[in-house]
């Protein structure tokens, strides 16, 4: 049966780290790794849209999951207060919008999955546009193909569909042994305080009488966290947190909405120019990485650099 007591708390969404030629650096991922395991993160996401998937080679990818794994199993961090120490978890990114393609991926990946990994992190498809039973039953067959458990993603703003919360429920009400959770990215506050409503309902089929945890709401939003889980949800998967692990640690174990607005400014700034570019621009000026990014994306403009650096000295 599937645990979801792993993956509560303090995600980061990873960002991979390039040379200046365009190649993966190993050196600068061992620095980033090496802040989160000091920083009290949770658990970490390798290789979603953060990591800039999307533009790494299937050898490329291979070869940055191996070296994650053996990363964070040969350095096990110190038991904290709501996290055990050992192995940090790990969750991969694996989605798209070929669900054949998914599957096979998954199917592929068999062992590395059940070996490494706590869950896998699946994007809604993007561009193509299905409509709610698309969605419905591409999670199902994700949820049949995946050997591990499976976080849902929603984020229109990338992907050009909502994913709305009776077909979350829907999903995990046909799955309700691989579906762990969802990173809820829509921005819309009032939809993901009704889902988190609907994923605490005792009465839905696949609860309490059958021994399935509830359904795991997660912020995909670093500026809106504290809100989400004073309504309940189970925490952030963040993107400020490869920057500032141990302050956004303390945002969401203490749901501290003073800490997080604090950072509201640099929030909006991560993503003024889109992600990762935000985030790279801080962790270079921070000195662990190269502010460098694969086409079509490319660093930070000269204004946004400079805004980041003075607001920088203010927190």
């Amino acid at each position: 049966m599937k645990s979801n007591s792993q993956l509560k708390g303090l995600g980061t969404a990873l960002i991979t780290p390039f040379k200046a030629d365009g190649s993966v650096d190993y050196d600068a991922l061992a620095r980033l790794l090496d802040t989160q395991l000091k920083g009290f993160v949770d658990y970490i996401v390798v290789l979603g849209t953060t990591g800039e998937a999307a533009t790494l080679t299937p050898e490329e990818k291979k070869e940055v999951r191996q070296f994650i794994v053996n990363y964070v199993h040969t350095h096990p961090v110190p038991s904290l207060e709501g996290r055990p120490g050992g192995v940090l978890p790990l969750v991969l990114g694996v989605g798209g919008n070929n669900t054949a393609a998914v599957c096979a991926e998954l199917a592929a990946m068999h062992g590395e999955l059940i070996d490494n990994y706590a869950a896998i992190l699946s994007v809604c498809p993007y561009y193509n546009k299905p409509n709610q039973e698309g969605l419905f039953q591409h999670f199902c067959a994700v949820a049949e193909a995946s050997p591990i458990p499976v976080i849902l993603y929603n984020v229109p703003g990338r992907t050009g569909v909502n994913l709305l919360p009776e077909t979350v429920m829907r999903i995990y009400n046909a799955h309700p042994d691989k579906i762990l959770g969802i990173k809820e990215a829509s921005g819309n506050v009032e939809q993901i305080k009704h889902l988190i409503q609907l994923s605490n309902t005792p009465s839905l089929e696949g609860r309490d009488g059958e021994g399935f945890p509830p359904l795991l709401v997660i912020s995909g939003d670093d500026g809106i966290a504290c809100e989400l889980m004073e309504a309940g949800a189970a925490g952030l998967i963040s993107v400020a947190s490869n920057a500032f692990p141990e302050d956004f640690y303390h945002i969401v174990h203490d749901k501290d909405a003073a800490l997080q607005a604090k950072y509201a400014e640099m929030i909006r700034l991560l993503f003024a120019e889109g992600n990762p570019v935000g985030i790279k621009a801080v962790l270079a000026q921070k000195g662990i990485i190269t502010n460098s990014l694969r086409l079509p994306l490319v660093p930070a403009s000269q204004e946004l650099q400079e805004k980041i650096l003075r607001e920088l000295g203010e927190i």
